[in-house]
């Protein structure tokens, strides 16, 4: 979540051109107003997308050690 990393609104605007400066305005005073849940909910996706079976683990190993390597250390 951009706003997350310290983002301004404008540019989220810039990244998401599709969305307006008022939207973006919204979709952050939703999050602050429901912080908790929302946390809480992406991090159970994040949880239960990792736990999943992935298909390059056992087709390219060495791919997907590439991956969760750059993932972790980002």
């Amino acid at each position: 979540m951009l706003f997350k990393k310290g983002y301004r609104q404008k540019s989220i605007v810039q990244s998401f051109p599709l969305l307006t400066l008022e939207q973006v305005y919204g979709a952050i005073a939703f999050y602050l107003a429901n912080r908790a849940e929302i946390d809480a909910y992406l991090a159970a996706e994040e949880e239960a997308f990792d736990a999943m079976p992935q298909p390059l683990q056992t087709t390219d190993p060495v791919l997907y050690n590439k991956l969760i390597a750059a993932k972790a250390a980002k």
